[in-house]
């Protein structure tokens, strides 16, 4: 197999647009080759949608998802770039889906972006201090934290949460396939999640997973 090294990667990043992981994959699968690696990329629909990445996407669809006899409710906006596309039911249904993803999965971000500097340096202190109880070398906790971290992004950032019901792929990835099905750019923007007394001292009860289970 071809040496995949940062030149070819810039090289086919600046062909097609697409994402340094996604060229690399797709090089790695073509043994290095551009040309055939571009083709792959353009076959996933990876190379469609990073195509539309400078595209200004203000249609779409403020949607809504109330579980049970309202004891948690969500509030989802997700944009694409036309209204017509915001009228269809496979956008729709989509929407959908990630409205019941946040009932039932409970993040507290859209990105991990997003997550506030605080909320990293309590993780991080967290899992430097178990680390470190646990008698770790020094030379191995930040390589360790790292994969922690990553797991955290996966269970508070609602892009990179497994989505409930397909476990082989991420929010993010499920985002990327269906912008290449319609299209058009998709977006989430913002959400919002109202679970009934949260915050006041109640009887524990696991709605989060009575959503999932409702899911299949």
């Amino acid at each position: 197999m071809s040496d995949i090294n940062a030149q070819i990667i810039a090289e086919l990043r600046a062909k097609t647009g697409a994402g340094m992981m996604d060229c690399k994959k797709a090089l790695d699968e073509s043994a290095g080759n551009v040309e055939k690696a571009a083709q792959i990329l353009c076959e996933r629909g990876i190379l469609k949608v990073a195509k539309r990445a400078d595209k200004i996407a203000v249609e779409g669809l403020v949607a809504s998802y109330i579980h049970g006899v309202g004891r948690i409710g969500v509030l989802v906006e997700v944009n694409c770039e036309t209204d017509f596309v915001a009228k269809t039911d496979q956008f729709k249904q989509f929407v959908n889906d990630i409205a019941m993803q946040i009932a039932a999965a409970n993040p507290k971000y859209l990105a991990s972006a997003d997550v506030s500097a605080s909320d990293l340096e309590k993780e991080k202190d967290i899992y430097h201090e178990q680390l470190k109880n646990e008698g770790k070398p020094a030379e191995m906790i930040e390589k360790i934290v790292e994969g922690k971290m990553s797991k955290y992004y996966g269970e508070v950032c609602l892009l990179n949460q497994v989505f409930v019901k397909d476990e082989t792929k991420t929010i993010e990835k499920l985002l990327i396939e269906k912008a290449a099905e319609i299209g058009e750019k998709i977006t989430v923007r913002r959400f919002v999640r109202f679970e009934l007394g949260e915050g006041l001292e109640k009887k524990s009860s696991d709605f989060a997973k009575e959503v999932a289970e409702q899911m299949g």
